[in-house]
């Protein structure tokens, strides 16, 4: 994978957002910069960072939150020529299936991110959708740290365009660094706030590649997969012809 500094955008107020271009693909193509972003929730832009949001021309938002987050927590301001879709992948609170270190990060992750394929597959389906439409791009993709609906989605889109599991685990990675710079604001902020648990602040490589690797298990591939759960294998065929140079 390239250099951080040609696919990071800085924000004041943004802590987890990067474009998941310049890396290796099918064929030894590269996925497109500037045309799938990934990030935590954009609710609180204003000033300096949302100038710099519009200065990237995203025509579209996908939010993977919950209603109850979107309704607690507010959307990504609008603005003209920007396209918002809500797109909620049904999976059970986390807080449902509690962590014990016995575990194991890795695996407790890979675990619930096995129960959002499973239970969330129309909504990961929909969000695929939209990013294969090459109208919609430049398209980001949150939920609200940007690391776990967001890893998947972005981890299935590039597995779809041929990226290694190591490239993409490596992506995902990077998202413990900025959960931590996301939970030193938190701390500075809303210092009443509880701190958040471990499970929601780690993405350890480990956890993304048990996850492909297992989805593939049970599934035959990724595509597959996602052609199971209801995409069009020509919605496949569309993602790779705009995201791949």
């Amino acid at each position: 994978m390239d250099g951080t500094s040609t696919r990071t955008t800085t924000f004041q107020n943004l802590f987890n957002f990067r474009d998941v271009g310049g890396v290796a693909g099918l064929d030894g193509r590269l996925v497109r910069r500037q045309r799938l972003y990934r990030s935590d929730s954009p609710h609180r832009i204003d000033g300096i960072d949302r100038e710099a949001f519009e200065a990237l021309g995203i025509r579209t938002v996908i939010d993977l939150r919950r209603p109850a987050e979107v309704r607690q927590h507010g959307r990504v301001p609008a603005y003209d020529g920007l396209v918002y879709q809500h797109i909620h992948p049904e999976h059970a609170l986390w807080q449902e299936s509690a962590y014990a270190e016995e575990i194991g990060l890795a695996r407790w992750l890979a675990d619930r991110y096995h129960d959002l394929a499973s239970t969330g597959s129309a909504g990961l389906v929909a969000a695929l959708e939209v990013i294969a439409d090459a109208e919609a791009a430049p398209v980001l993709v949150h939920c609200v740290a940007g690391k776990d609906r967001t890893g998947v989605v972005c981890a299935l889109a590039l597995s779809v365009l041929g990226v290694a599991d190591a490239d993409i685990a490596e992506d995902y990675a990077r998202s413990t660094a900025a959960s931590a710079r996301f939970s030193e604001w938190l701390a500075s902020t809303m210092p009443d706030e509880p701190p958040l648990p471990a499970p929601f602040l780690a993405s350890p490589a480990e956890a993304m590649t048990l996850f492909l690797a297992e989805l593939r298990d049970r599934h035959g591939s990724v595509p597959d997969y996602l052609v199971g759960a209801g995409l069009a294998p020509s919605r496949i065929d569309a993602l790779r012809t705009h995201l791949l140079s």
